[in-house]
């Protein structure tokens, strides 16, 4: 079966045909870095993070583009405020400059990326190492009659949507529908031809730091979001390349016209244009106004990181993911039911017993399932029909049939990502669980000792013990088995 994914551009589902054979470049939008990181840019990540793996797995050369921005409107509001007697944002670091406080957050970024087992892009540039790159990009645009200098000397440069007959075709829009571009202070807006052009470049203003300003052909100032992208993207992918993700809500503007800048100067850019959906608290939006929200770092205080790399990658990526108070007590009942079966097929007898998992392994459900737009819903019913199969297999004594599941269910998890999120709690193979793991087999094997004697009394006050703590004890004719018990 072929690879196939939604293009948000043609909207429809399309063969993956990538620019250069055997290879993927994609490129996916990361984090402005003005605030700590919300579920929306975890979600983000963790479906791209399974599109990267699933086309490795697929066999594809894969390079991964992830963008930091570190200057932006946002970033310098921010760091204004913190010099404020009484800052207004409960994370602020009193008198943090622009520069700090973006490096502070893109740290709480990686911190959150690493604890979710989101694996690392092959590289992730700052926007602010790439002024020259923009510098290029807006020339190429004023040379090709796309983009013009603010009339009036200000250093503002803005992109002429009127001159692209191809503005508004990402999102299906007609040009006099849109609102004006958001990107300029009212005051300055008659600097624009058009309400609904956007900045390419922001001359410096009375009271901005200084070292938030670059020299540049039309002045002093910095860059517009927009261009951005467009310029780190071409530079380490090329004017093609394979894929280009995000978040739905970057559809407008911001996909749209770094669509449009692209193309303008003579780009190809993407050829497919992949958005996840967004994540919504009970049915709504959520909205710390209205106080329905949370955070990564919540859902990593009620749960393991496993369970919530489980959760927040279970649906299908363009999907809505809707949070209850019960989402992450449904996800750990699920990894549990995973966990518990390969903690019990680990004893089970097989001539392919220890050996690493192999790709191979994948059913071949589990592969349609993932080859048709990552279908990920599927792809987990497949894993966990299999675990139900494998515990048939161990109740049955068919110890080759645990172990061929088992080596199927192990493929599947990391295909998945799941095995990169473990936390010491989580973690079969972590010191912790080893140092556990060891107490109780010694327990055990007292027990075994007791059991032998003939005395019950001993061996069941063992059990009991053991049961106290949570654990459960399965006797079987290959010896006792534990497992932490689920209520």
């Amino acid at each position: 079966m072929s690879l196939r994914f939604y293009d948000t551009a043609t909207a429809v589902i399309r063969e993956f045909t990538p620019v250069h054979p055997g290879e993927a470049r994609v490129y996916y939008c990361g984090a402005t870095v003005q605030g700590m990181p919300h579920v929306g840019h975890v979600r983000s990540a963790i479906a791209f993070d399974q599109l990267t793996r699933w086309l490795r797995i697929r066999g594809y050369a894969v390079t991964v583009v992830r963008n930091v921005t570190d200057i932006d409107d946002k970033i310098l509001a921010k760091s204004k405020a913190s010099f404020e007697e009484v800052p207004t944002d409960p994370d602020a670091v009193p008198n943090e400059e622009w520069w700090a406080l973006a490096y502070r957050y893109e740290q709480e970024f990686l911190k959150a990326y690493d604890t979710l087992g989101v694996q690392r892009p092959t590289y992730e540039p700052r926007a602010t190492g790439h002024i020259l790159e923009m510098h290029q990009l807006i020339g190429q645009l004023i040379d090709r009659g796309h983009a013009y200098p603010a009339a009036d000397g200000s250093g503002d440069v803005y992109f002429d949507v009127r001159s692209w007959p191809a503005y508004g075709s990402l999102t299906n829009q007609d040009v006099d529908d849109m609102q004006a571009a958001p990107d300029v202070e009212a005051q300055f807006s008659n600097r624009k031809k058009d309400p609904r052009d956007f900045a390419l470049w922001k001359g410096w203003k009375e009271g901005e730091p200084e070292t938030a300003a670059w020299p540049s052909p039309w002045g002093p100032g910095r860059p517009g979001w927009h261009l951005e992208c467009s310029a780190m993207v071409t530079k380490y992918l090329g004017a093609e390349f394979d894929i280009h993700g995000g978040g739905l809500d970057l559809r407008f503007p911001h996909h749209e016209n770094e669509m449009a800048q692209s193309q303008a100067a003579g780009h190809a850019f993407a050829r497919f244009w992949m958005h996840n959906g967004m994540v919504t608290y009970e049915g709504e939006k959520m909205s710390k106004s209205v106080g329905n929200t949370i955070s990564p770092d919540e859902m990593l205080q009620l749960a393991d990181a496993r369970v919530v790399r489980y959760y927040l990658g279970q649906a299908h990526y363009r999907s809505v993911l809707d949070y209850r108070p019960t989402s992450l007590q449904e996800a750990a009942a699920a990894v549990e039911r995973i966990d518990g079966f390969l903690a019990k097929a680990g004893t089970a007898k097989s001539s392919d017993a220890g050996s690493a998992p192999q790709w191979q392994d994948l059913p071949e459900a589990f592969a349609e399932a993932m080859d048709e737009d990552l279908n990920v819903p599927r792809a987990l019913a497949v894993l966990h029909e299999t675990v139900r199969a494998g515990n048939s297999a161990l109740a049955n004594k068919d110890d080759d049939g645990a172990a061929r599941a088992a080596a199927a269910v192990t493929a599947m998890t990391a295909a998945l990502g799941l095995d990169d999120a473990r936390s010491a709690e989580g973690n079969r193979e972590s010191p912790e669980h080893g140092a556990l793991d060891a107490l109780i087999r010694s327990q055990l094997s007292e027990r075994a000792s007791a059991r032998a004697a003939r005395d019950w009394a001993r061996a069941d006050a063992i059990r009991d013990a053991l049961a106290g703590a949570g654990v459960v004890v399965e006797d079987s004719p290959d010896g006792a088995r534990w497992s932490l018990s689920r209520d």
